[in-house]
């Protein structure tokens, strides 16, 4: 969860508290080459795709997955932000960012969509994502690439690319930049 999202968000509302960093800023950059390798070798190239990050998280990790796809097959892959907040199912618990706005400035129909984001939890922020995306086109096919899966899902929702599997306790909190990956609480 993006740090300003952390801060409106109740019931949290408080601050992170890193107990033990996982990942550094080098690891990180590796795990975002590998799964950049990971999507042309599934994909059998770069043609039709397109990356979308999801709002706030998942934005910086598109980019640099983005970034990755550019010096590895030398193409650039269309890269757009996705903000789900009217389509989750606890509008009422979590913000409306205005400065969070959707910006996918390309038609995603008929292309393959891979959806980014930091960490995949319950997997509600994804089941919302599907139904934003859905709203912008039909894609032919919609994969999924987080930076860290720490588990407990609560839909049927599995990703495709993972930079590191993190078996996490329920109230425990992950924070995944791409200056390293955390694992903490929050404190009031």
């Amino acid at each position: 969860m993006a740090e300003r999202e952390r801060r409106r968000t109740p019931p949290y509302g408080g601050v992170f508290v890193s107990r033990i960093q996982v990942l550094d800023a080098e690891s990180v950059a590796r795990a975002v080459r590998r799964m950049a390798h990971e999507i042309i070798e599934r994909n059998e190239g770069l043609e039709e795709l397109v990356l979308v990050g999801l709002q706030t998280g998942g934005i910086p990790f598109a980019e640099a997955i983005g970034v990755a796809l550019k010096e590895i097959e030398g193409v650039g892959v269309p890269t757009g932000k996705l903000d789900v907040a009217f389509y989750r199912d606890d509008i009422n618990l979590r913000p409306v960012l205005p400065e969070a706005a959707t910006d996918v400035p390309f038609d995603i129909a008929r292309r393959t969509v891979v959806l980014v984001d930091d960490v995949l939890f319950t997997g509600r922020t994804i089941r919302a994502a599907l139904d934003a995306l859905i709203d912008q086109g039909r894609p032919r096919a919609i994969q999924l690439a987080v930076m860290v899966d720490r588990g407990h899902r609560e839909v049927p929702i599995r990703p495709d690319f993972v930079g590191k599997n993190l078996p996490t306790r329920r109230g425990e909190m992950v924070n995944a930049t791409l200056e390293g990956v955390e694992l903490g609480e929050m404190e009031k």
